[in-house]
């Protein structure tokens, strides 16, 4: 003799079978409850994504009216399963930029509608079988139930699909980097298809910011980020032959605010320099930025523009030139012995730093001002080279930065 559970099963499924003729208006009723409720939402998505979501929608609740009826089995695998519709539609709200949360609502919304579609079948068209309140409160369980295998199922789904598509997307995007420091940004095919998988509007400023440091890693890069992103600055990063760098764009300051902004995060050697012709001009920019980098000392972590560092970026993109400018202005200086060609450097660099005011070196000096001039005339002379002279005092500045002064 059957049990009271299996009548109870028995009566379930009977009930939920007389709302397979409803399937598609209680589908088109969470539609439209839907759309009204995020509106905004699914009018930014387009109406192809919107009439997808009715399709789907549509064939969600029919298969589910067939698992609770018991024409199919919930746990049933492989295509054309409730399982794999639960994964597929999962893949697909990924790849169409739905938010899971959206997703998840939906799921939650059509349940809660399911179950009243139900309760308003009570106590049914046959009075010889009335859906009674232990079927109702069994339905609603079985409805929740389902909804948690359904919610985990598509879960697994979109999160799979989102890191497939955010791995896809970081790949082409570094290969487009590569291909901007190649300078195929001047192809005005290569620079819109650039613009497309970087996100950057064509009148977007764009800049280069590297980083010299060997132990920088994405986790040191965090703060600088963090703080770009604040200022409404997208930066995406790239590593070149060790090489750490980042294109930006978006509402940027200028190069002297760029670097105010990363101050307080330098992760090395950090050069700054702003493109002239945006992504076409981002293979000059990486190349001053990186000379700007390579004019700090080795360990050191600050963060310059190429403006502010353009003698230093010169001399280091003359790297013939330097050793002759040294010993053509400072080589009688650094000929004389020790400590007098450490003392005259010294005067010189505290000269140079106070527009070669005696009175004022003295002072960061910690010596008189007579000692001062004494030395001055003693570099003068050394050097036949005029502190009055602007040509002079020019080389003379550009010798002590080429041996690391300033």
């Amino acid at each position: 003799m059957p049990s009271r559970e299996a009548h109870l099963g028995d009566d379930l499924q009977r009930a939920w079978s007389m709302l397979l003729d409803q399937a598609d208006s209680i589908a088109d009723s969470i539609t439209l409850t839907l759309f009204e409720r995020d509106n905004e939402l699914y009018e930014r998505f387009g109406p192809e994504v919107r009439a997808d979501v009715r399709a789907s929608t549509r064939q969600h609740i029919r298969r589910g009216l067939q698992i609770l009826s018991g024409e199919r089995d919930l746990r049933s695998a492989g295509p054309g399963s409730a399982l794999e519709l639960w994964r597929e539609t999962g893949r697909r709200r990924a790849r169409q930029g739905v938010p899971l949360e959206l997703v998840l609502n939906a799921y939650t919304l059509g349940a809660r509608i399911l179950w009243e579609a139900l309760v308003a079948r009570s106590p049914g068209p046959d009075p010889q079988a009335p859906i009674d309140d232990r079927v109702l409160l069994r339905a609603g369980k079985t409805v929740w139930a389902n909804l948690d295998v359904q919610n985990s199922v598509l879960i697994d789904a979109y999160r799979r699909e989102a890191v497939r598509l955010q791995r896809q997307d970081l790949q082409r995007q570094q290969a487009v980097l590569d291909a901007l420091l190649e300078g195929r940004g001047a192809d005005p095919e290569f620079a819109e298809e650039a613009r497309s998988a970087l996100d950057i509007g064509p009148d977007d400023a764009v800049a280069c910011v590297v980083v010299l440091d060997q132990s920088a890693s994405g986790d040191t890069l965090v703060p600088a980020e963090d703080r770009l992103d604040r200022l409404g600055i997208a930066a995406r990063w790239h590593v070149r032959s060790g090489v750490h760098f980042g294109l930006l764009s978006g509402d940027l300051p200028g190069e002297a605010g760029l670097v105010e902004a990363l101050a307080g995060h330098a992760a090395g050697r950090m050069g700054v320099a702003a493109s002239s012709d945006g992504v076409a001009g981002f293979a000059a920019a990486f190349q001053l930025a990186t000379r700007a980098a390579e004019t700090l000392a080795r360990g050191e972590s600050r963060v310059v523009s190429v403006t502010e560092r353009l003698p230093e970026v010169l001399l280091a993109g003359s790297p013939q030139v330097t050793p002759l400018l040294v010993a053509e202005t400072l080589g009688p200086v650094l000929a004389q012995p020790e400590p007098a060609a450490t003392t005259l450097i010294d005067t010189l660099g505290a000269l140079l730093r106070h527009d070669c005011s005696p009175t004022h070196a003295a002072e960061e000096l910690f010596c008189h001002r007579n000692t001062v001039i004494y030395r001055m005339k003693q570099i003068e002379q050394l050097t036949g080279r005029s502190l009055a002279d602007p040509r002079d005092k020019m080389l003379l500045g550009l010798a002590l930065m080429a041996r690391g002064h300033d």
